[in-house]
C-alpha cells in the first residue's frame, strides 16, 4: 500500500546529480536545549492553527475556530466528479459518488476532535514538529454515513483484520513520499457503538476545505490523525497495515528508545481539561488581568475512553484544589462537557490550574512523561493571572 520512498526527483545540484525526495526531507529531530523555534517550524504554526482559548464558551466550534493540522496540501477537491471507492477484501467492490453516499441512512454526531500532537511545544527537551501549546481542539456536529453501513453493502470477508482509509494529500515525510493513509482495526471500524462516520458536512454545512471537503472520515474518542480528510479509498486488508502514518509517525516511544524502535500506537485522546481564561490578556505575555473578588471560571472536559466523572481547580499552581460543577455527558457521549466554578480572587499574582479525571480513574499529571513524537501531552494547562 506504502509508495516506496527515494522516488527520483530529476536532476539537481551543481553537478546535475539525480535528487530524490530525501534531500528535501529529514529524519525526526530533537531540539537541543536552548534551541528556540525555528521558521520551520513557524511555517507551520502559520499554515495551521489552534482554539482561541475564548472560544471554548461554545457548545459546538464554529468552523472557523475549529483547530486545523494539514500535514501536505489541502487537495483541489471539488463534489462532481469525486468518488469513493471501497475494495480489497469485499465481496462487492464500490465506487460511490456523492449522491450515492447520500442515499444511506444519515446521522449526525457531535464530536470533540484533538490533534495527537496537542501540547509538543510544552515539552523540553522539544520534539521538532508542529508547535502546539494546548488549544489544538475543537467540537463539531459532523453528519454523514456510519462507516459500518458502507461495509455491509461492501460485503466483508471473514479474513478481513483492518480497513485501511486513504485521503487525497499527498507529500514527503522523513524521507518517504505517500498518500496519507491510516487504518482502524476489525469489528472495531463496523462497529454499532464506535460511531464512526463518513462525513460530508460539519455543524449543518458542506465540509470545509481545510476540513476534508467533501468527504472524511470520523473517529469519536481518537485523536486526529485518524480522522482521514479528503477520503478517497477504503480498502480492506488481510493483515495489519504498516504504512508510514500507522508504523513509524504516530507511536508513544519514550526517551530510552531511538527513533525507530517500534513504540506503541496513539489511538484515544487522554483526559484533558481548558480553561477559558479569565478577564482580559496583555498582548504579548496573554497574562491576564483581573479584579478582586468573585470570579467565574469555565471551560470543557473531554476524554477518549470515557466521560469526565470530575473536575477539579487550583489557584496556586496545583498546591490545593476545588470541585467544578460539571455538566453531563449525555445527550452527546463523544463531545466535551462544560465545567464550572466560582474563585475568589484577592490581588496578587495566581497561577490557576485545571485538571480533569476520566470514569476509568485516569487524571491529569502535573508533569507530563516525555516521548520522541511529542504525543498525549495532557499536563495540565496552566493560566497566570494578575489581580488588581
Amino acid at each position: 500500500m506504502e509508495q516506496a520512498s527515494g522516488r527520483s526527483g530529476g536532476a539537481g545540484g551543481s553537478g546535475g546529480l539525480a535528487a530524490s525526495v530525501g534531500d528535501v526531507s529529514g529524519p525526526a529531530r530533537i531540539a537541543p536545549a536552548g534551541e528556540g523555534i525555528g521558521q520551520e517550524e513557524l511555517a507551520l504554526a502559520a499554515r495551521n492553527h489552534g482554539l482561541p482559548l475564548e472560544a471554548l464558551r461554545y457548545d459546538v466550534t464554529p468552523p472557523g475556530l475549529h483547530y486545523v493540522l494539514v500535514h501536505y496540501d489541502i487537495p483541489a477537491a471539488v463534489e462532481d466528479g469525486w468518488t469513493l471507492t471501497v475494495g480489497g477484501r469485499v465481496r462487492t467492490p464500490l465506487s460511490l459518488g456523492l449522491d450515492a453516499l447520500r442515499t444511506f441512512p444519515a446521522v449526525t454526531h457531535r464530536v470533540t476532535m484533538e490533534c495527537a500532537g496537542n501540547g509538543r511545544a510544552r515539552l523540553s527537551p522539544r520534539p521538532v514538529s508542529q508547535p502546539w501549546l494546548v488549544e489544538a481542539v475543537g467540537t463539531a456536529d459532523w453528519t454523514g454515513v456510519p462507516l459500518r453501513l458502507v461495509l455491509e453493502a461492501a460485503g466483508v470477508r471473514s479474513d478481513a483484520v483492518e480497513a485501511v482509509f486513504t485521503g487525497a494529500d499527498h507529500g514527503v515525510e522523513r524521507g518517504v513520499e505517500q498518500d496519507y493513509r491510516r487504518s482502524l482495526p476489525l469489528p472495531y471500524a463496523t462497529g454499532e457503538d464506535s460511531g464512526v462516520l463518513i462525513a460530508y458536512a460539519m455543524n449543518g454545512l458542506p465540509l470545509p476545505p481545510q476540513h476534508g471537503y467533501p468527504l472524511r472520515l470520523v473517529v469519536p474518542g481518537w485523536y486526529g490523525m485518524a480522522h482521514v480528510k479528503w477520503l478517497r479509498d477504503i480498502s480492506l486488508v488481510d493483515a495489519p497495515f504498516t504504512g508510514f502514518q500507522q508504523s513509524v509517525a504516530y507511536r508513544y516511544r519514550s526517551s530510552a528508545d531511538g527513533p525507530d524502535a517500534p513504540g506503541e500506537p496513539v489511538t484515544r485522546i487522554a483526559p484533558r481539561a481548558l480553561m477559558a481564561p479569565p478577564g482580559f490578556p496583555d498582548f504579548m505575555s496573554r497574562t491576564r488581568v483581573v479584579r478582586p473578588g468573585p470570579v467565574r471560571l469555565h471551560g470543557r472536559a473531554w476524554s477518549g475512553r470515557g466521560a469526565v466523572a470530575r473536575v477539579e481547580v487550583s489557584a496556586d499552581d496545583g498546591l490545593t484544589w476545588i470541585p467544578a460543577e460539571v455538566a453531563s455527558p449525555q445527550p452527546h457521549p463523544w463531545a466535551w462537557q462544560a465545567w464550572s466554578c466560582t474563585w475568589t480572587a484577592a490581588p496578587g499574582r495566581h497561577t490557576l490550574t485545571v485538571r480533569a479525571t476520566d470514569t476509568g480513574g485516569r487524571t491529569q499529571p502535573l508533569e507530563q512523561p516525555w516521548n520522541r513524537g511529542g504525543f498525549g501531552n495532557n499536563e495540565v494547562q496552566r493560566v497566570a493571572v494578575l489581580c488588581l
